[in-house]
Order: C-alpha cells, then sequence, then structure tokens
C-alpha cells in the first residue's frame, strides 16, 4: 500500500514537472501578444508552409505530440485550432487536431482518474449531480452529447467525466467524434483567413475579413452550431 502511493506520488510529481517545463519554455519563447500579431503571423506563415512542403511527416508528427502535450498541460484549445487550420487547411488540419487531443485529453482524464478523482467528487458533484443518471443509463451517448454542447472550460471538460467513473473507451471515442463538428468549422475560419493574408501585404479590415466568402460562411454556420448547443445544452443540464 505504501509503495503503491508513493508510486502515485512519482508520476504525478513527474507530470507537473513536465507541464511547468513546457508552459515556461513555450511562453519564455513567445508571448501571447507576439503570437497573435498579424507581423507574426504573416512573417512565420512561409516558414511553416516550407516546413509542411519539405518535411511533411516530421512536422506532423512535431504538431500532434504538440497537440497531445498542449492538451495534457489543461491548454485552452483555440490557439491551436486556429494554427491547425491556417497551416494544414480545414480536413487535414481537423483529423490531426482530433487524433492530438484526444489522446490528450484522454491522457489527462486518466492522469485526474488516478490522482484527482475524490477532489474533483468534492468540488464538482453537487454542481453536476443531475447527470449522473443520465451517464449511468446510456454513458456513451451522453458523454458524446457532454462533448458536442460544450459550456465548459477544455480542461476542466477533460477531468469533470471522473466524477461519473466513465469507462476510457467511451471517453476516447465520444471525444473524437464529439470534437469534429467544432474543429472542422473553426479551422475552416482559420483557413479561410491564411488566404486572405496570402492575397493581402497588409493587415486587412475587420470589415475585408467578415464580408470575405472564406469567413463569413463558416462562420454563419458556426453560429448556426452556437444556437443548435445552446438550445441541446439547456435540454442536457437541466434536472430530471
Amino acid at each position: 500500500m505504501e509503495k503503491a502511493k508513493k508510486i502515485k506520488t512519482f508520476i504525478g510529481l513527474f507530470y507537473l514537472i513536465v507541464v511547468c517545463l513546457f508552459l515556461y519554455f513555450f511562453f519564455s519563447k513567445f508571448s501571447f501578444q507576439e503570437i497573435t500579431s498579424y507581423e507574426f503571423i504573416k512573417n512565420n506563415r512561409d516558414y511553416f508552409f516550407e516546413l509542411k512542403q519539405s518535411k511533411p511527416i516530421l512536422f506532423i508528427g512535431l504538431f500532434i505530440l504538440f497537440c497531445i502535450v498542449w492538451t495534457l498541460a489543461g491548454g485552452f484549445g483555440s490557439p491551436i485550432i486556429l494554427f491547425a487550420g491556417f497551416v494544414f487547411g480545414n480536413w487535414l488540419g481537423t483529423l490531426l487536431l482530433i487524433i492530438g487531443m484526444t489522446i490528450g485529453a484522454t491522457g489527462l482524464y486518466i492522469f485526474a482518474n488516478f490522482f484527482l478523482k475524490n477532489l474533483i467528487k468534492e468540488k464538482f458533484l453537487n454542481k453536476f449531480k443531475n447527470l449522473e443518471f443520465k451517464f449511468k443509463k446510456s454513458e456513451f451517448l451522453y458523454l458524446l452529447i457532454y462533448r458536442f454542447v460544450g459550456g465548459i472550460p477544455f480542461a476542466i471538460s477533460n477531468v469533470l467525466p471522473c466524477i461519473f467513473n466513465v469507462k476510457t473507451y467511451n471517453f476516447f471515442w465520444a471525444t473524437f467524434i464529439g470534437m469534429i463538428p467544432q474543429l472542422f468549422i473553426v479551422t475552416s475560419i482559420a483557413s479561410g483567413l491564411e488566404k486572405i493574408i496570402d492575397q493581402n501585404l497588409e493587415a486587412p479590415g475587420i470589415m475585408d475579413i467578415i464580408i470575405s466568402p472564406n469567413i463569413y460562411i463558416p462562420l454563419i454556420v458556426f453560429l448556426g452550431l452556437v444556437a443548435v448547443t445552446i438550445f441541446v445544452r439547456k435540454i442536457f443540464y437541466k434536472d430530471n
């Protein structure tokens, strides 16, 4: 018993050290303001495209690995989703994101289920008590709906299923399938933004971006998806 406790402590500390090192080196290299500036995106666009063309397997592998580590570290999804759409396009970008983020989310779930389960139950069980019966009734179906409707920060949504003792394989496949619509739409917007940047030497105005078919079509679909998820969320989270 004492040996198992020491192993859990060692694994937990190792995970925290890896996450802290990753965040330290990433944010010591780049500031958030820098990586979101038009100049940074424009200047590095050709570099990323050249790397994708010259070493596609290596570049794709590194991106998937980054997605896994980023998700394990509790990072929010928007930056890597936009990057994937911008560099890889909507189809390939979505596929790579689904693979990387699903593996990372599952790893975070396993870690939380192993180390933080009691703490998570203590903090969140009463708030989400109404969902317990639904998950027991059809675990995969309601986990799939849970992934689709969102409404909870991504990192937290990866650990909350610990409350309901969700099976790992159900978590993996529900996450894999449930994220597809949102990821595809957002990567489509980012892919459209890349096309606009390709046609402009200087930063385009906000109206130039909005009226572009590459942007407003996926944006309309995105707003429609938001409306649907809000409606479904009200049904999903309501008390029985």
